[in-house]
C-alpha cells in the first residue's frame, strides 16, 4: 500500500510523475487498441471460447461493458483510419472524440477532421460536427422533470450504449461495430431493484395496448384487476411454450416412434432436436483448448458434428448446439475461410434473388386480382338493373340467369337478365342511341337532349 502513498513527494516531483504517467497511459491505450483491433480482425476470441470480441473483453479481461464497447469501437475505427492510433497516443484525441468522429470519417477527410478535433472536449467535438455536418432541426419536446430522488433522468454517460446487442451497419465512411454484443444480457430498460425484482419500463403502440387489454379480459378472474405483472407472466409463459415448440420441437407428449420422413440430408427430426437441446442445456457446446466453454445461449443453431458433406447423420450423437459464430468458425476450419466466404456470398445472392422473385410474384398477383375484380365489376349486371328501378332481390334473381355465360359481354349479360324481368315503365335501348351512336348498355331511352 505504501506504493500508492505519495505524501512524501515534493510538488515538483509529483507533477513531473503525473505528466509522465498520463503520457504513458496514452501510449498504452493506443497499443491496447492496436492489439484489440488485430485480435478482433483475426477472430482469435473464437478459439478462446467466446462468440464475440465484446464478450471476450468483458468476461476474460473483466472490463466494464462501456469500456469494452468503446475500446472495440475505437479499435475498429483506428484499423480503418490508422491516424487515430497516433492521435490517441499523442493525446490529440480522447476515446469519446473518436466515437463521435467515426461516423463522419472518410479516406478524403480523415486527416483534416482529426486535426480539427485535436484537443477538443467532447462538447467541442459535437459542436465541430454540427458545423461541418448540419442536421435538420429537431422537434420541440416537453418532458416532465423527475422528482428529486427518483432514479429516472438522463443517462450520465450518453456515449453509445453497450447493453444488449450493439450493432452499427457498415456503410461508406463508417465503422462496422457489429458483433459488439454480449449474448444473454438483458435487452431494453430492465433495471435490477433487488435480488428478486426488476423494473421494466416500455412504450407500447395502440395495437399492443389493445392486445394487452384483451389478454386481461381473457384471463378474467385468474388475474387480480390491474395486475399487469401477472398478465405479462402468463402471456410470456404461453409465448415461451410456442417458441420452444418451434425452436426445438418441445412437447409434453412426444409421439414415440413417430418420425417424419425427409429426403433432405440436413433435416433434423423433432425428437433429435428435443434430446440435443436438453443434453446441451440450451448453450453453445464449443470448448477452447483451455477448457473454457462458450457461454452463448443465443443465437444457437443445430450443427452436425460430422459435416453432412462428409457423411454426417442427424442423430442425437451426431448433432450439437453451436452459437452462430462458432458454427461458422467450425465450418471455416473444415472447408477454409475463403470457401465459406464464397458460400456466404452465394447464399446472400440467392436470398436476394428469391426475395426479388417473391416480391415480383406478389406484385403480379395483386395486379391480376385487381384486374379480375375490375372484370367482375364490369360484368356485374346488378348495378345496372338497380339503376333501372328493379329491387335488389329482382336484380339478383335476374343476374343469376347470367351465371352460365361468364365470358359474355356486359351488353349480352344485361339482355339475358332483362329477358327474365319486366321493365317498370321504362323502354330500354341497348347499344344504339337516338342518333345512331353507341350508348352505354342499360341507358334508359328518352334521357337524351
Amino acid at each position: 500500500m505504501k506504493r500508492y502513498s505519495l505524501s512524501h513527494l515534493s510538488d515538483e516531483s509529483l507533477l513531473r510523475a503525473l505528466i509522465a504517467l498520463v503520457a504513458q497511459d496514452r501510449t498504452t491505450t493506443a497499443e491496447l487498441l492496436a492489439h484489440i483491433a488485430e485480435v478482433d480482425e483475426r477472430k482469435l476470441y473464437l478459439p478462446a471460447g467466446y462468440p464475440s470480441m465484446y464478450l471476450y473483453c468483458v468476461d476474460a479481461f473483466h472490463m466494464s461493458e462501456q469500456t469494452a464497447y468503446k475500446r472495440i469501437f475505437v479499435a475498429r475505427a483506428a484499423r480503418r483510419f490508422p491516424a487515430i492510433f497516433t492521435a490517441v497516443a499523442e493525446g490529440w484525441l480522447h476515446l469519446s472524440a473518436v466515437v463521435l468522429l467515426a461516423a463522419h470519417l472518410t479516406e478524403a477527410n480523415a486527416d483534416e477532421l482529426i486535426g480539427a478535433a485535436t484537443h477538443r472536449t467532447k462538447a467541442g467535438v459535437e459542436k465541430l460536427l454540427a458545423e461541418r455536418f448540419p442536421q435538420s432541426d429537431v422537434l420541440s419536446w416537453v418532458e416532465a422533470i423527475p422528482t428529486p430522488g427518483s432514479d429516472s433522468g438522463p443517462d450520465p454517460d450518453p456515449d453509445p450504449p453497450c447493453s444488449g446487442n450493439v450493432t452499427h451497419q457498415l456503410s461508406p465512411g463508417k465503422v462496422d461495430a457489429s458483433s459488439i454484443s454480449r449474448p444473454g444480457v438483458d435487452r431494453g430498460p430492465v433495471k435490477p431493484l433487488s435480488s428478486q425484482s426488476f423494473a421494466l419500463q416500455v412504450t407500447i403502440d395502440r395495437q399492443m395496448h389493445d392486445d394487452l387489454r384483451y389478454a386481461q379480459s381473457l384471463l378474467g378472474h385468474q388475474v387480480r384487476a390491474g395486475d399487469l405483472t401477472e398478465v405479462l407472466r402468463l402471456v410470456l409463459k404461453a409465448a415461451i411454450r410456442q417458441l420452444e415448440k418451434r425452436k426445438f420441437a418441445a412437447t409434453a407428449k412426444p409421439r414415440p416412434g413417430h418420425k417424419r420422413p425427409s429426403t433432405n440430408p440436413r433435416h433434423i427430426p423433432a425428437h433429435v432436436r428435443r434430446a440435443v437441446w436438453e443434453r446441451d442445456q440450451g448453450q453453445c457446446t464449443f470448448v477452447s483448448e483451455t477448457g473454457h466453454r462458450c457461454p452463448a445461449t443465443e443465437p444457437l443453431e443445430f450443427d452436425h458434428a460430422l459435416e453432412v458433406a462428409r457423411g454426417g447423420e442427424a442423430t442425437v450423437e451426431g448433432v450439437r448446439l453451436l452459437c452462430r459464430a462458432h458454427n461458422q468458425h467450425a465450418a471455416e476450419r473444415t472447408f477454409g475461410s475463403e470457401f465459406m466466404r464464397h458460400k456466404r456470398i452465394a447464399a446472400a445472392e440467392a436470398r436476394a434473388t428469391a426475395k426479388a422473385r417473391a416480391m415480383a410474384e406478389r406484385a403480379q398477383a395483386a395486379t391480376e386480382r385487381a384486374a379480375a375484380a375490375e372484370r367482375v365489376k364490369e360484368k356485374d349486371v346488378v348495378p345496372w338493373l338497380r339503376a333501372l328501378g328493379f329491387s335488389a332481390s329482382e336484380a339478383r334473381r335476374a343476374a343469376a340467369r347470367c351465371e352460365d355465360i361468364p365470358n359474355a359481354s356486359l351488353e349480352q349479360r344485361v339482355r339475358v337478365a332483362l329477358s327474365s324481368v319486366h321493365v317498370r315503365g321504362t323502354r330500354v335501348v341497348l347499344g344504339v342511341s337516338r342518333d345512331g351512336g353507341a350508348t352505354h348498355p342499360c341507358e334508359p331511352a328518352g334521357t337524351g337532349p
